[in-house]
């Protein structure tokens, strides 16, 4: 396929490598950062994994997205607060026949790519439980490994989801399909809001969360106001305990600095109005108190002013 790639941080330099690898495959990544760009295609894209660094050459860094052309899929990774504008800004990346597949954390990403693209383009939506680390221009690291899982957004059986999902296997990304797409985002979501923002306030590795036990019970209390949102709104989560699930992942990732602790190092805004406060306010709606979701995302505000 020919895949554009929005947003070249390190999930979209990650995804971008891994499907490079395969022959057929023509990838293009997409960014506004000339430094990532140029070190793209100067370099390559490396990336670190237990102590070990692998290349990957087969793919292009592209400014104007004019310059790659219409694709046959455009994953979007931009920050969530600028989903929207950055599909706005690429749509030289799509035609009448693109798919457009959102990975990214928190709520409405997969709705703003639609309100774009109108109603008749495919979207699918899904989430990723790797993680990835930006180290300098065209490094990362690869700090956790999970499985991704999509579908296509207004589409219970989807042979275009299986169909990727296919793609992304061969190219080393374990992938499934699922017919809950809101449910797989609140699923994300929930996890997000247990870890991102509390590595954002401590500075802390995805891991050592679960080595301090109050920090413990922060995450608890975050994930479990999640979970009685979600249910009150009628979404089907697939954990049975998310909070159990949460703390899975901080182990399965354990080395990687999430995004929103990688955000506030950079002086970048955060996502944070997205997860945390994506619960509180449907919280606020449905009539479900979140204290602790609400104090996390006043206390990132705070952090992203500095």
């Amino acid at each position: 396929m020919k895949i554009g790639i929005i947003g070249a941080g390190a999930m979209g330099s990650l995804y971008g490598a891994k499907l490079s690898a395969l022959s057929e495959n023509e990838v293009y990544l997409v960014d506004i950062s000339r430094t990532q760009i140029d070190a793209v295609n100067e370099k390559g894209l490396v990336i670190e994994r237990d102590g070990e660094a692998m290349g990957y050459h087969r793919l292009s860094g592209v400014f104007d997205a004019a310059d790659a052309g219409i694709c046959e899929l455009v994953i979007v990774f931009v920050k969530s607060t600028a989903t929207g504008e950055a599909v706005q800004r690429n749509l030289a990346l799509f035609g009448p026949e693109t798919i457009a597949l959102t990975l990214q954390n928190g709520l409405g990403n997969g709705e703003a790519i639609r309100e774009v693209l109108g109603e008749g383009n495919r979207v699918l939506a899904g989430t990723t439980a790797h993680g990835a680390t930006m180290l300098s221009p065209g490094r990362i690291r690869h700090a956790g490994v999970g499985k991704t899982i999509l579908g296509e957004m207004g589409r219970p059986e989807s042979e275009l989801a299986r169909t990727l999902a296919a793609l992304f296997c061969r190219a080393g990304l374990e992938t499934q399909v699922s017919d809950n797409v809101e449910g797989l985002i609140w699923d994300k979501l929930l996890v997000n809001a247990g870890i991102n923002a509390l590595t954002g306030l401590t500075g802390l590795c995805n891991g050592q969360l679960l080595e301090y036990p109050d920090l413990n019970s922060i995450l608890s209390d975050a994930v479990l106001e999640g979970e009685r949102v979600a249910l009150k709104k009628g979404v089907h989560l697939q954990f049975t305990d998310p909070v159990a699930h949460t703390r899975a992942v901080c182990e399965a990732t354990a080395q990687n600095c999430s995004s929103m602790l990688q955000d506030l190092q950079a002086h970048r805004l955060t996502e944070i109005d997205t997860i945390n406060g994506a619960i509180a306010k449907e919280g606020k709606r449905l009539g479900i108190p979140t204290p602790v979701n609400e104090t996390l995302t006043r206390l990132i505000r705070y952090r992203q002013s500095l």
